[in-house]
């Protein structure tokens, strides 16, 4: 049925025939045995890597050839004990990441899934938005400013129409479509006027077209072969963790070589068993686990974004949440709950009505404010209502007894006021109907439509009373009509003028309308939006946790400063700044500015990006809330870019790196928070890695130094790192938050992870654990000890050191005796289980033959225990000691 055709060059009555449609669309039952036929409106995808690929992955590193060289020389020197071990670890420990990484993608797939993009259609009489793989040929789609086209199109109608076709041309601007334009069978697809394809993007205009081709028949169908090869990059976080894996890489493999240069050259270690012994300090040193852990916990941390509402669109995003210092946020629909109501109606007559009813359910009617009567009629009340219902471009019907609605909040609010009048769009538009229109866009801050009345073309304009008045007549007195309105603004109310006056003749939707001019103004409408609930408790949070918040909006700066006073956000004048003067200021004075303004009306796109700039040329790192086509320069512009899952539009999710699915400001503080655990866990995770790795380090470099045998074998090495790092580190990933994040000033993004407190933790933690196990061995083997036996004390010791030290992991600031273990089941389980592994190793035969481990007495045990144990205190005392230095500084 969407075969290769040229659609371009047949017309609309042929394009009808040949899809077995009509210009209403397809019927449900049609639309849904056309799916079954030619299958979902979805690209080829690259599937996600399966288990033995993602398993096969683990073996890709140095180190892991390195540890294979170490195997097969000791397969050749007869040891295959440690040979079979080596293998052994190997696999264990390929399965073990290869799982988590696995988990990880598996849930990256999961998330993607929430954010696919929908489209109107039209079924039959009723337009409806559905998933956009659900369109098939013959499908009428309607598309206004931001929408993603969901499949190629051939026009039916448009106004003011341009697309970003950059997409498929490479061309950077937009293109004026026509849907009138008959082309040829070899027409370039970059003439072709009268369609529109898949991928590309409205930026301006709105439009109808019928679906001529889905999924892989598309024209950027041709290029989803390219597409599913791509490979996304590495994030920035990754990147600099794996550059340093690599500093302490070289640091390690360099300290091991002097030690094993020592061993073998003073000490007369045999060189075969020096090298692997080597080799395996190397590997169990290295941090090479640090990546794949960092990648769970960033993995983890979007899962958990993903339950309170945040989906993260790119994983770099949870690194930048711990930095936020300022929020640009939008008013509508973020600090607000976007179901507006008509509150008030002020006539150009000066009479004053009330309107009562609530929400989108058109219940209620209009009152005299003076004596609450009923207004009966009024021709000026007429001609307004009559107004907002045709310049409106929203749908409001009852279907099956209940109310349902589709459009923009003001669109549907103002056919709620017509509802309680008497009136619908339906009757209207049958009595008037239009010829033509200008749709709202915010550059231009009015919508206009044009319809016929009476035989003559009559033009309605909405839009914010300071345009609209500009419009209207000389013989009005502006300044009375402007206090009128900015009484109501003052009242928390967001204010639209109407207007009406004559169009222009001889006009058709061939011809795009010019401004309107010598109008007539019918009065004001004024329209109240509660607050969200949470979200004055949200904006207190942010300024606990160091972070600024300021509403950037399009409404009067009246009723921008009455909510902001509702919120805590501010309480003068003198915080708040209009468009009009953010654009006369230099980058230099709005940078300045920036920092105690914290309400921008009447702001048009290209300022939001000025103000978003201004504030990070000040030193902030800057979150944006943005749903429209306008909104994506300061959603890219800014650190994070916040998009709206509701109302946003397809472009401005894509710009974005989060997408917050109720539109709710307190969901954004969520994702502060969730960021702030995520990037705590990651430290977690590295300082647990760098010090355990450090402490066995300085064992073996001092058993070499002072000439006694090796404290450990290269199995019970690679045992060690097994049972305590291989399990623990990724249990790190999974710690819940210590309750305290947004209490803290955001961290600097310049911040090294590798910090002046982490070196210093890093010192105590392996300067004791090497010190007290390497002062263990040389007393054992001064005693008398053989060095099986010291070996097997020492190795339980250091077990039970790392265990004891993961308590001391889960916070850097907090006694690990305040933190119950039960908090987080994860990091219980897998100490927990280290400890019982390790224990099976002590007392079944065939892990004492690989090993050599042997059960110890009671005394033993108790000596060993009370020696590894403090590590606790140690560290406990470094955190007093930290905390009370931190205290004397702060201001």
């Amino acid at each position: 049925m969407s075969d290769k055709c040229e659609w371009q060059a047949v017309p609309l009555a042929e394009v009808y025939r040949r899809l077995d449609a009509t210009a209403n669309g397809l019927s449900q039952a049609t639309a849904d045995k056309r799916l079954e036929t030619v299958g979902p409106n979805t690209l080829p995808e690259q599937p996600p890597p399966a288990w033995w690929e993602v398993l096969l992955r683990q073996f890709y590193s140095p180190l892991i050839y390195i540890l294979l060289v170490a195997a097969f020389i000791s397969i050749l020197t007869g040891e295959f004990r440690d040979a079979g071990f080596i293998f052994f670890v190997l696999l264990l420990n390929a399965t073990v990441g290869g799982y988590q990484e696995w988990k990880a993608e598996k849930s990256s797939q999961a998330l993607r899934k929430l954010l696919r993009i929908r489209a109107s259609v039209q079924r039959g009489e009723e337009v409806q938005e559905i998933p956009a793989e659900e369109v098939v040929p013959g499908d009428v789609v309607w598309l206004e400013s931001g929408n993603r086209i969901p499949a190629d199109l051939r026009l039916v109608m448009a106004r003011g129409l341009e697309i970003d076709e950059s997409l498929l041309t490479g061309e950077s601007l937009p293109v004026s479509k026509d849907p009138q334009w008959i082309g040829s069978a070899d027409s370039p697809q970059s003439d072709q006027a009268n369609m529109v394809f898949a991928g590309s993007i409205v930026t301006h205009g709105r439009a109808k077209g019928m679906v001529v081709a889905t999924g892989s028949s598309t024209a950027v169908g041709q290029l989803a072969l390219d597409v599913t090869r791509a490979t996304g990059g590495k994030l920035p976080l990754l990147e600099r963790m794996e550059q340093f894996t690599n500093v302490i890489a070289l640091s390690t493999l360099a300290i091991a070589a002097v030690i094993g240069t020592i061993g073998g050259l003073f000490a007369r270690y045999p060189v075969t068993e020096m090298f692997i012994f080597v080799v395996v300090l190397a590997v169990a040193a290295i941090p090479e686990g640090l990546p794949v852990a960092m990648t769970v916990s960033l993995a983890v941390a979007t899962t958990r974004m993903a339950r309170r509402g945040v989906i993260v669109r790119r994983l770099s995003a949870v690194e930048g949440l711990g930095s936020c210092t300022f929020i640009a946020t939008d008013k509508t629909g973020t600090l607000t709950v976007n179901e507006l109501t008509v509150r008030e109606v002020q006539l150009a007559t000066g009479e004053a009505l009330k309107v009562t009813g609530e929400g989108f359910i058109p219940q209620g009617e209009l009152v005299a404010e003076d004596s609450n009567s009923k207004v009966i009629s009024d021709p000026i009340l007429a001609s307004l209502i009559r107004s907002v219902v045709l310049c409106n471009e929203a749908d409001l019907h009852q279907r099956n007894g209940s109310w349902h609605w589709r459009g923009d909040a003001v669109d549907v609010a103002l056919l709620v006021l017509g509802h309680k009048a008497g009136e619908t769009r339906e009757a209207m538009l049958t009595k008037f109907p239009q010829v033509n229109d200008i749709p709202y866009e915010s550059e231009r801050q009015f919508a206009a439509s044009f319809n016929r009345l009476d035989g003559d073309v009559r033009v309605i304009v909405k839009g914010a009373p300071e345009r609209v008045l500009q419009m209207c007549r000389d013989d009005i007195d502006r300044e009375e009509l402007e206090q009128i309105a900015l009484k109501m603004a003052e009242r928390g109310l967001r204010v639209l003028a109407v207007a009406e006056g004559p169009g222009t003749t001889g006009l058709d939707q061939t011809r795009a309308p010019s401004e309107p001019t010598n109008l007539a103004l019918l009065g004001f409408v004024g329209m109240i939006d509660p607050l969200r609930p949470g979200v004055r408790e949200a904006v207190d949070t942010c300024h606990r946790c160091g972070v600024d918040v300021s509403m950037i909006t399009g409404d009067h700066s009246v009723t921008a400063l009455a909510i902001a006073r509702d919120l805590g956000m501010a309480q003068h004048e003198e915080q708040v700044m209009t468009g009009p003067e953010v654009a006369s200021k230099t980058p230099e004075e709005l940078s300045q500015i920036v920092q105690n303004i914290r309400v921008f009306a009447r702001v048009a796109p290209r300022q939001k990006l000025q103000i978003v700039e201004a504030a990070q040329k000040s030193g902030h790192f800057v979150a944006v809330t943005g749903d429209g086509v306008n909104d994506a320069p300061a959603l890219q512009a800014a650190n994070i870019g916040v998009a709206m899952g509701k109302s946003g539009t397809d472009v401005a999710r894509e710009a974005s790196e989060l997408v917050i699915s109720d539109d709710n400001f307190a969901t954004i503080v969520v994702g502060i928070e969730e960021g702030r655990v995520a990037y705590d866990n990651i430290r977690k995770v590295i300082y647990l890695l760098i010090s355990t790795g450090a402490a066995e380090l300085l064992v073996m470099g001092l058993a070499v130094v002072t000439g006694m045998p090796l404290p450990l074998l290269p199995v019970q090495v690679l045992w060690m790192n097994l049972v305590t790092n291989g399990i623990q580190d990724v249990a790190l990933a999974f710690e819940p938050g210590e309750g305290d994040v947004l209490d803290r000033q955001p961290r600097s993004p310049k911040e090294r992870i590798f910090d002046r407190l982490m070196i210093e933790r890093t010192l105590v933690a392996a300067g004791l654990t090497g010190a007290v196990g390497f002062g263990t061995f040389y007393w054992m083997i001064s005693n008398g000890y053989s060095e099986s036996d010291s070996r097997n004390v020492l190795l339980l010791m250091m077990v039970l050191f790392e265990n004891f030290h993961i308590g001391n992991c889960r916070s850097e600031t907090k006694s690990a005796f305040s933190l119950s273990p039960f908090r987080s089941p994860f990091l219980l389980a897998g100490a927990i289980g280290a400890f019982l592994i390790h224990l099976g190793a002590m007392y079944l035969p065939f892990m004492q033959s690989i090993l050599d481990t042997s059960p110890v007495s009671l005394t033993t045990w108790l000596i060993v225990a009370a020696l590894s144990v403090t590590i606790v205190p140690a560290i406990e005392l470094h955190k007093w000691l930290w905390n009370a230095r931190s205290a004397q500084t702060q201001p």
